[in-house]
C-alpha cells in the first residue's frame, strides 16, 4: 500500500517544520526539510544562496527540489514558505502527496520568528519586519488558500499535530 505523502507548506514561523518533524515521528513517516535539504546540496544557507547567487536561483534550487521528493513515498515534507507560488512544485507534490496549509496572524509569526531568526530571514530584511511579514503573506494568500487551512496561532504542537493526523486519516491516506 502507498504511503501519500503530507507536504506542510504555509508562510515562515506557521510550524512546518517543528510540526513536520513531530508528524514524522507518530507516524513512522521520513522527514525533509525543503530549504535544509537545498542548503545541504548547496554548502550555503538560504540567506547566502539568496546574497550570492539571488532568489532566482534559489527558486530554481527549490523546484528541483520538489521535483525530486514528488516523486517519493513516505515523507513529510516542510516546504520553504515561497515554494507553492510555482503552479510546477505544486504539480509535483501533489503527485503522491496532499498539501496542508499551516497558517498565522501575523503577529504570531513575528513573535515566533523574532531576535536572532529574523536575521536568518532573507526575505525579511527590512525597517519593519512585522510590516513585511503582513506584506507578503497578502501577496501569497491567493497562492496559500487553494490548500486546506490550518490554523496555528494559539495552538500547542500536539494539538496541531493531532488534528492533521485524523484529517489524513479520515481521508484514508494512514
Amino acid at each position: 500500500m502507498s504511503r501519500r505523502n503530507i507536504v506542510l507548506t504555509g508562510f515562515m514561523g506557521c510550524g512546518k517544520t517543528t510540526v513536520g518533524k513531530i508528524l514524522a515521528q507518530k507516524l513512522h513517516y521520513q522527514f525533509v526539510d525543503t530549504d535544509q535539504l537545498i542548503e545541504k546540496r548547496c554548502g550555503m544557507t538560504v540567506q547566502e544562496i539568496f546574497a550570492a547567487r539571488g532568489e532566482g536561483t534559489f527558486r530554481k534550487m527549490e523546484s528541483e527540489v520538489a521535483e525530486q521528493v514528488g516523486k517519493k513515498e513516505g515523507l513529510i515534507i516542510s516546504t520553504g514558505g515561497g515554494m507553492m507560488i510555482n503552479p510546477h512544485n505544486i504539480a509535483a507534490l501533489q503527485q503522491n502527496g496532499r498539501i496542508f496549509c499551516l497558517v498565522a496572524t501575523p503577529e504570531e509569526i513575528f513573535k515566533r520568528i523574532s531576535g536572532e531568526k529574523i536575521g536568518k530571514r532573507p526575505l525579511l530584511d527590512s525597517a519593519n519586519p512585522l510590516e513585511r511579514i503582513i506584506e507578503l503573506t497578502r501577496e501569497r494568500e491567493k497562492n496559500y488558500r487553494q490548500f486546506l487551512q490550518i490554523d496555528t496561532s494559539g495552538k500547542s504542537i500536539e494539538e496541531i499535530t493531532a488534528h492533521l493526523i485524523k484529517i489524513f486519516q479520515s481521508s484514508g491516506n494512514i
